[in-house]
């Protein structure tokens, strides 16, 4: 019994630190994720947010190809649902402007509380769209959610900037792009996933740019634009091998740091620091989301009719 106990522990130290460096590689994701929010919204400040994607777009595929393409993974272009692709890369493309936008008028905590948003309406719409049956119990976390939504935007009283509107729209936007996500993971690779994203954004925002091109003004805001597509593919690399090394369970509930890296981002770059109404609606919006992501645990463990 003895030996037993012996030879288990190494592999008990082994399962403790592949998930206590998945919960530091999430964290560190979430990081460059707020990183990517914040230089966007400094740039936006002299810049058309149009190009700001544009340039997310383009120095997120340098990065991406070097890793995955066709020559090094012939076929990675191959896709068994085109459409679905091209679906999921326009929702992701729409998410991100709608985002941007918001983020020339809003604060940095102001818009990643509305984006917390998005597990309560992808838990929402998987129902109808994949056939998941959502219960009164998480049905009350979604309500719920949405008055913390409701108390961080205020809709009525003209304390929210009217873009509060478009971040909301990015969320729905994502949320459905998360469901099409989940949808082509039984057909398509990760890789062919990935380059249709890259290279469908860049294919829809070009057209627009001599209506709305500005150049930035010094080698600075060209270095800061090409960051926004480093952090965005060097967060989304890290969360791959965050999943990698611990499972969704135990990972997800740290999504909700971010509001943590938001806060001290918004304040030290631009002296902006929410108001006690803004608090109380992120953490409702919080609750219900750590609730929803409870009762998923439930449900994996043991199918519940009622939930």
């Amino acid at each position: 019994m003895a030996d037993t106990v012996t030879q288990s522990q190494p592999k008990i130290a082994a399962w403790h630190q592949s998930r206590v460096a998945g919960i530091a590689l999430m964290c560190v994701a979430l990081f460059c994720f707020s990183c990517l929010d914040a230089t966007a919204k400094w740039v936006n400040r002299s810049i058309d947010p149009m190009v700001t994607v544009w340039a997310r777009y383009v120095s997120a595929a340098c990065l991406t190809f070097l890793v995955i393409n066709p020559r090094t993974q012939p076929g990675a272009l191959r896709t068994r649902r085109l459409p679905l692709q091209l679906l999921r890369s326009f929702l992701l493309f729409a998410s991100t402007i709608c985002n941007f936008f918001a983020l020339k008028y809003l604060q940095l905590v102001e818009t990643q509380s509305i984006i917390f948003a998005t597990p309560l309406l992808v838990a929402l719409f998987a129902g109808p769209l994949l056939g998941e049956r959502v219960g009164w119990q998480r049905m009350s976390a979604i309500g719920i959610g949405f008055i913390g939504i409701l108390v961080i935007t205020r809709p009525g009283l003209g304390t929210m900037h009217p873009a509060a509107l478009l971040s909301l729209t990015g969320s729905v936007a994502y949320a459905f792009y998360a469901i099409v996500t989940r949808m082509l993971a039984s057909s398509d690779s990760v890789a062919t996933t990935t380059l249709y994203s890259s290279v469908a954004g860049i294919v829809f925002v070009t057209p627009v740019l001599p209506w709305v091109w500005s150049t930035p003004s010094s080698p600075l805001m060209w270095f800061l634009l090409a960051t926004t597509g480093f952090y965005g593919a060097f967060g989304h690399w890290l969360l791959v091998l965050a999943h990698a090394r611990a499972p969704a369970a135990i990972l997800s509930p740290f999504i909700y740091s971010q509001i943590v890296w938001m806060l001290i981002l918004g304040y030290v770059l631009f002296g902006d620091w929410p108001d006690t109404w803004t608090f109380v609606g992120a953490g409702i919006v919080i609750v219900s989301g750590l609730y929803l992501l409870y009762r998923e645990r439930v449900k994996s463990r043991k199918p519940e009719p009622s939930s």
